[in-house]
């Protein structure tokens, strides 16, 4: 059977398209992230990133990755270890912060987000970080918290934590860009990743049916890496994809995001470095534990409307 018997061309999508023998990058390509997304790495300019006073420098947006560094620094901080204290900077992607020379330099791979700690353990140069799961576990090492020293109970934590960090893109770059940001809607893409990640809240209603947090009776950085995603899909915030997905489904999942969801570390987590939303739910930037009091922008709006 030939390629043109298999798969017809005035069968694809568009009708007629085949691809070439050697693929061209054609700029615009990519919906409503186009403008951000090329085939090359590398900086786009020159631009050196602020440093606050705080040993570690986190250089993020809210995105779900974003959410789960700042739940874990919130949730140290919270638990008393005051050398988690950081200054959160905001990076726009929409704007290309992330091309810039300085983050570049931090993460290669130009994603949010990205840290650096300028204190880590035993002294020494400086420590950049980039992945959200790799800057987990390496807080959770440094700091001996969420994430248990007990053989098995690590072990199962991070294979939760590995188990999000590869099903992220199918829920993230797969089903939400074909749902919600591609140009146009292909039934076979929306369908294809609509699947997976059913097949995925099935893992996690199963597990948690009999477990009340990711590794069992601890909370951990499994929970934390897992919440910002599959929690904000199950209350039907991601995509504005609830009904689409029936998540209302999965009550196990749904249990949990709850519990996780009423830590107030997690509340103040969740909103630093945002930028949609509520301006009672915007802390654009963080450097101290008083900014959530005095500096979420609607705050700010106000102190700015006062000096008008």
């Amino acid at each position: 059977m030939t390629d043109e018997t298999k798969f017809p061309p005035e069968k694809n999508f568009p009708a007629g398209y085949e691809p070439a023998k050697v693929w061209e990058w054609q700029k615009g390509n990519g919906g409503q992230f186009a403008s951000i997304n090329r085939p090359i790495a590398g900086p786009t300019h020159d631009k050196e990133l602020p440093v606050g006073k705080h040993p570690l420098q986190l250089y993020s947006l809210a995105t779900p990755n974003g959410v789960k560094v700042t739940v874990m620094l919130e949730e140290l901080l919270a638990a008393g270890h005051t050398g988690a204290e950081y200054d959160a900077w905001l990076i726009r992607i929409g704007d290309g912060d992330q091309f810039g020379s300085g983050f570049v330099d931090i993460n290669p791979n130009s994603k949010i987000p990205a840290m650096m700690d300028h204190a880590p353990k035993g002294g020494g140069e400086p420590v950049r970080l980039f992945e959200s799961g790799s800057i987990l576990f390496y807080l959770a090492e440094k700091f001996g918290a969420f994430l248990s020293t007990d053989t098995r109970v690590r072990a199962e934590t991070m294979n939760w934590l590995m188990w999000q960090m590869g099903a992220g893109p199918y829920l993230g770059g797969g089903f939400g860009h074909f749902y919600a940001y591609a140009p146009m809607k292909i039934q076979y893409a929306i369908d294809r990743f609509a699947m997976e990640v059913k097949r995925q809240l099935d893992v996690l209603e199963r597990h948690l049916a009999d477990h009340e947090y990711m590794a069992g009776a601890e909370y951990s950085i499994a929970d934390m890496a897992i919440w910002p995603w599959y929690g904000r899909l199950v209350k039907g915030g991601a995509y504005e994809a609830g009904e689409f997905l029936d998540v209302a489904s999965y009550t196990n999942v749904i249990r949990w995001t709850d519990q996780i969801g009423a830590r107030p570390a997690v509340g103040r987590g969740r909103i630093v470095n945002k930028t949609f939303g509520e301006l009672s739910e915007q802390l654009h930037e963080r450097h101290d534990a008083s900014d959530f009091e005095l500096k979420t922008q609607d705050k700010l709006d106000a102190q700015k409307e006062d000096k008008a």
